[in-house]
């Protein structure tokens, strides 16, 4: 417990400190657009103890909001206990200040349907939204079977049938099947699956939101675009044990993402396209992104036959270390781009005009780009970018990380850059550096690749070298110095 107060206490340490440095610009004054009604849960027989459950009294305000044609639903200071509710069209919940809904831990609190377990949450819904500057907590910690240093282990509710795997836990908010969903001005607490979820919605706006997830716990997503298109994100704080913010695509493709002026801190990955990935991703935008201590900086994991394109990653000061190498994904990439399938069934995905522009990164370890031989790495662009290369924690680096699926975990000597099955890489104003005792000689080799894979690169103004490496070696074959 005293761990997880630290860590909480550290990430809004952060976050304010983020925001000062981020949000230099005069902010907008933020207001409820205008509705016609107002309601409050306590007028419809709400406790807010945190003891008693207000379920069917906040459904009861929900539902009489609705019924009048839409409108705002106060959550007056207080903790509101509560099994899944049901936002629907034209109902803002306006969580205020000093109040916290506070999702139940038990099974019967969620519905039979286990992709319908959320704490919130719309569905087919238009012109809906969360804000207030109060808390939406998952009650993370209670699904914590046993507390472990490395990684937590979670309680799963596989048991029931209702779903398969490790990963039955409810998660927070969710809009399925939206349109014009807006979330903002409030902070979502420890989810004890993934925290805020859109599934096939459109025209969504998501800003100024802190999102915290326990450093330890699997699969807290901040924030899974699925499937929906239209999106906009702004102005949040992430910190979560696992990806911060995910796109991915099961049912549909995802077009139109924009991603700017955040903070995030993942023990996976800050940004990651996948590994869901059936159907195409284009036309997403990352600028002015601080990624900090996280175990991968901007990561695409493509695995199932869907096409990136056209994705741009702009502006952005990044910072990766190396966590636990077996039970969390990553190896300290500051960027890693892969596409492999998943497995034998699985197709394989092409990603291309791929934007890296004025990133500078501290990284534990080099840059990974692998693609496969049906679904190439194509017109990658690096511009005006820095990599600062040292190493501060003792884990192993002599590994490359291809999970999930293809090659799992595979032995290979680190490098600033490593290429598998590229046609088309342009690097232009890159620099390298080594920076401190480098204990490790293995670890000074600029660029690395793999034989008669990589075609038509071009360098203007690359740079590489070191501040006091000691040990120098040869390159292995394939490796430019």
């Amino acid at each position: 417990m005293a761990a997880t107060l630290f860590h909480i206490t550290l990430f809004f340490l952060l976050f304010s400190i983020v925001q000062s440095r981020l949000y230099t610009l005069p902010q907008p004054i933020i207001q409820l657009p205008h509705l016609p009604h107002l309601f409050s849960v306590a007028d419809y027989g709400a406790i807010g103890d945190g003891l008693h459950y207000d379920t069917a009294a906040i459904q009861a305000t929900i539902d009489a909001c609705h019924s009048a044609g839409g409108g705002q639903i106060r959550f007056p200071p207080g903790t509101y206990l509560t099994a899944t509710v049901y936002i629907k069209s034209g109902v803002y919940l306006v969580v205020e200040e000093g109040a916290k809904i506070l999702g139940g831990t038990k099974l019967e609190d969620y519905p039979e349907e286990s992709r319908r377990w959320y704490v919130l949450l719309a569905e087919n819904a238009t012109d809906v939204g969360i804000t207030g500057g109060g808390v939406i907590d998952g009650h993370g910690m209670k699904f914590v079977k046993r507390f472990e240093e490395a990684k937590n282990v979670m309680v799963s509710w596989n048991e029931t049938g209702a779903c398969l795997g490790d990963e039955c836990r409810p998660r927070l908010v969710g809009f399925l099947g939206c349109r014009n969903v807006r979330v903002w001005n409030i902070r979502l607490n420890e989810p004890a699956y993934w925290c805020l979820h859109l599934v096939g919605c459109n025209n969504t706006s998501i800003h100024d939101v802190s999102i915290y997830g326990d450093f330890n716990t699997p699969n807290n997503d901040g924030i899974d675009i699925e499937d929906s298109n239209n999106t906009v994100i702004t102005r949040c704080s992430i910190s979560t044990g696992d990806d911060s913010i995910c796109p991915k695509t099961s049912n549909g493709p995802l077009y139109n993402l924009t991603v700017t002026n955040c903070w995030l801190r993942s023990r996976s990955s800050a940004i990651k396209l996948g590994s869901g990935s059936f159907y195409d991703f284009k036309g997403l935008v990352f600028d002015n992104i601080t990624i900090d201590d996280s175990h991968r900086g901007l990561g695409m994991q493509i695995r199932d036959g869907g096409d990136v394109s056209d994705v741009t990653f702009s502006n952005m000061n990044i910072k990766t270390r190396y966590y636990e190498p077996v039970l969390w994904w990553g190896r300290a990439e500051p960027i890693y781009i892969t596409t492999c399938p998943r497995d034998s069934n699985s197709k394989e995905g092409s990603i291309s005009n791929i934007r890296f522009i004025n990133i500078s990164a501290t990284s534990e370890n080099g840059v990974f780009l692998s693609g496969s031989k049906a679904g190439l790495l194509s017109n990658l662009r690096f511009q005006n970018v820095n990599f600062t290369y040292r190493r501060w924690t003792n884990f192993p680096d002599d590994l490359v990380d291809y999970r999930p699926g293809c090659r799992g975990l595979v032995k290979h000597s680190p490098a600033g850059m490593i290429m598998e099955h590229i046609d088309g890489l342009e690097l232009e104003n890159v620099n390298m550096r080594w920076s401190g005792v480098i204990q490790n000689k293995r670890w000074n080799n600029p660029l690395d690749f793999l034989p008669s894979t990589v075609n038509n690169i071009s360098f203007l103004n690359f740079q590489s070298g070191s501040d006091s490496v000691r040990e120098i070696r040869a390159p292995r074959e394939g490796s430019i110095v």
